[in-house]
């Protein structure tokens, strides 16, 4: 007899961790998935590339605006969920938090679909707060995060962390010169002004180092296409040493990494628990406005290891930044020790642990 799959609707701002737990799900049953959201270029990408529907949710976001257009869009993203959700009909929401994720659990609860939701970061935002009232069940990544929800169905699980990373797929990033080789990243959406340090400082960087360079996706700033022409502007020497990209999807990123001796980085959740579970040496520069300052508290956990250093945005130029680098790669080994530790920071059975969960949660009748 064959059996429908049961659709699952995903939503929210993490989709990395979100694929590594519908993956350990689909190991585990016949499960149908609808993506519920807004989707960066690179998530839409990944999202579609993998046959699963996605819907761009019109939702408001209230922290730290009073813009009439945000106050508006709240109500309309809930009844714009609730009308998704009437369409789909899922069983389960599994929501990875966010402003997006809120008015879908909402109208969840309304129309009596249960749902779950995983926190990231060390502390949490209003938003995850209001999303972990109302779910069935709170995973968090770290033993500090359980302060911010109901003790009595919030669950330890870490957070999850993407087989890609550790995959090597492609011999692309092996480069003539055997340097110290430097992976620069703003995240999927870039970070516009690491991308601009870059550019300033981009021959004093290849004088002595390989760089790798993720500029991400912006509709604002043409950080990728400025950058293209200064390299075709470089000695043949040099632009040997630059290999620049907008995203790395899961088919490089494994590569990217393993080519990598040292990350320089925003200090996104995703982005700290990859790089402890490498134990790659990490400079990070915490985005100053995040909710909650919650880059700066991700990015001090690796700190307070010793295989990461914390660059504030305030404090960055080419200068500073060319002497964190020199800094770190001198002392390598050391970071690299400590890195080591930063490993047992992540947990590898995350998305398993999330996933049973899940299932028990499933099993229960509405």
């Amino acid at each position: 007899m064959n059996y429908k799959p049961m659709r699952i609707i995903v939503t929210g701002g993490h989709h990395t961790p979100a694929l590594a737990v519908m993956e350990e799900l689909t190991k585990r049953g016949n499960f149908c998935f609808f993506w519920v959201g807004w989707a960066t270029q690179a998530e839409y990408r990944v999202i579609k590339k993998l046959d699963i529907p996605l819907f761009n949710l019109q939702a408001g976001k209230l922290y730290r605006t009073a813009s009439v257009g945000q106050i508006f869009k709240i109500p309309l993203g809930f009844f714009h969920a609730f009308y998704l959700l009437i369409k789909i009909r899922p069983r389960l929401i599994i929501s990875f938090g966010g402003y997006l994720a809120a008015p879908v659990v909402l109208a969840g609860f309304l129309l009596r679909i249960p749902a779950v939701t995983h926190e990231q970061t060390v502390v949490s935002g209003w938003a995850n707060r209001f999303i972990g009232f109302f779910a069935k069940k709170v995973f968090v990544s770290w033993e500090r995060s359980r302060q911010f929800f109901p003790r009595g169905k919030t669950v330890v699980t870490g957070n999850p962390v993407r087989e890609a990373i550790f995959e090597v797929k492609t011999n692309r990033f092996r480069f003539p010169e055997n340097l110290p080789t430097i992976y620069i990243t703003g995240g999927k959406q870039g970070a516009h002004v690491i991308n601009e340090v870059v550019r300033e400082a981009l021959s004093e960087f290849l004088s002595s180092y390989n760089v790798i360079h993720q500029t991400g996706f912006s509709e604002v700033y043409p950080d990728y296409q400025k950058i293209l022409v200064l390299r075709r502007q470089l000695p043949k020497k040099l632009s040997r040493r630059y290999l620049v990209q907008e995203f790395f999807g899961d088919e490089e990123i494994g590569a990217v990494y393993k080519a990598a001796d040292l990350v320089v980085a925003r200090a996104g959740a995703n982005t700290v628990v990859e790089a402890a579970a490498l134990g790659k040496p990490a400079i990070f520069i915490p985005i100053p406005w995040a909710s909650h300052n919650e880059q700066m508290e991700n990015a001090k956990l690796l700190e307070r290891i010793g295989s990461a250093r914390i660059l504030p945005q305030e404090k960055l130029s080419p200068s500073p930044l060319l002497k964190e680098v020199e800094w770190m790669v001198k002392n390598l080994k050391f970071y690299q020790e400590r890195g080591e530790e930063a490993k047992k920071l992540v947990d590898p059975l995350a998305a398993k642990k999330i996933a049973e969960e899940i299932i028990k949660v499933i099993q229960i009748k509405p």
